[in-house]
């Protein structure tokens, strides 16, 4: 079994590559291609940590992967990452494991973020202009992934404390140069100032209404993934012309869904849209949970590469 550094996969992800590759894995997924299993959390009430374990395996594919991600906010006073994990890349043709992707959390991060853009693209956006509700390392990826597929020249953020958002503000302007990037003192002054709008974090109470957000805005409600969390008031979803999700079974239990299950069968899985879009006035919604598909397809990709 090899063992890979996060090094050593940071530079195997190409942010245009994996942004194509989460379309064929949401294909996939909503293809009935994949087989991927619930997640399953743990909590660890002592340090407000969480950890995520998902999985995944396409029929007919090389391998198959589990993937543990975790979440420590008390790390970022000892001075460390919030976030860490690691990928298991397994054979399925002996069920042996092939190779150890010590990514910190990293491959998680960036299909996330990548996911996101790609829906982005779908939609048919030509925003200019970037809200990001978070100030983590999400926040900072979103930025990246979404210069990929916008004309993008302006980013709008908040983050709970001051500090961590001018942080936050400072990385990404040094990731794109070309990009003004600006803090907001609310998330309201988010809405107010963009009509693309990304919310991650582990919040639990809604931080956007529906009043706040302006018509013909999208949001990505990327930080709601496990029960109880939750970014938008459930009256976004109930107004929203168009409501898509990563996986309608997931998003009914861990996702923005939960709080509005009325709008369920509405719902279109992204790997299945169509690309129909909602009216121009409307405010429309991504909801995602993270799929183990996901996982699947991006740990495969840099496994394919550092192998060589």
């Amino acid at each position: 079994m090899n063992i890979y550094s996060a090094e050593e996969i940071r530079g195997a992800v190409d942010w245009r590559e994996i942004i194509s590759l989460m379309r064929e894995a949401l294909r996939a997924y909503s293809a009935g291609e994949c087989q991927t299993p619930m997640p399953m959390h743990i909590d660890v009430p002592a340090e407000h940590g969480e950890a995520h374990i998902k999985g995944s395996y396409r029929e007919g594919g090389e391998c198959f992967v589990l993937k543990i991600a975790t979440s420590f906010p008390n790390n970022v006073a000892r001075g460390m990452s919030s976030g860490n994990g690691m990928m298991l890349v397994c054979s399925a043709l002996t069920g042996a494991p092939l190779a150890l992707m010590c990514d910190a959390g990293f491959l998680t991060d960036a299909r996330t973020a990548a996911v996101a853009a790609m829906t982005t693209q779908l939609l048919g956006r030509a925003d200019a202009a970037l809200g990001i509700i978070g100030s983590g390392i999400q926040a900072r990826l979103q930025a990246v992934a979404h210069h990929h597929v916008l004309p993008l020249k302006k980013v709008i953020l908040w983050g709970r404390t001051v500090e961590r958002a001018a942080r936050c503000r400072d990385e990404i302007a040094q990731s794109l140069p070309d990009v003004v990037v600006d803090c907001a003192e609310s998330p309201e002054r988010v809405a107010e100032e963009t009509k693309l709008i990304v919310t991650c974090t582990a919040s639990r109470t809604p931080l956007l209404a529906l009043g706040d957000v302006r018509p013909g805005t999208h949001i990505h409600a990327v930080g709601c993934d496990s029960p109880g969390k939750q970014e938008l008031d459930p009256e976004i979803l109930r107004r929203a012309g168009l409501v898509l999700v990563d996986s309608l079974t997931q998003c009914h239990r861990l996702g923005e869904l939960q709080h509005a299950l009325s709008e369920a069968e509405r719902c279109i899985e992204i790997g299945a849209y169509s690309g129909e879009p909602a009216a121009a006035d409307a405010v429309s919604v991504a909801d995602f949970t993270g799929l183990g598909a996901e996982d699947l397809y991006i740990a495969e990709s840099c496994w394919r590469k550092l192998k060589v």
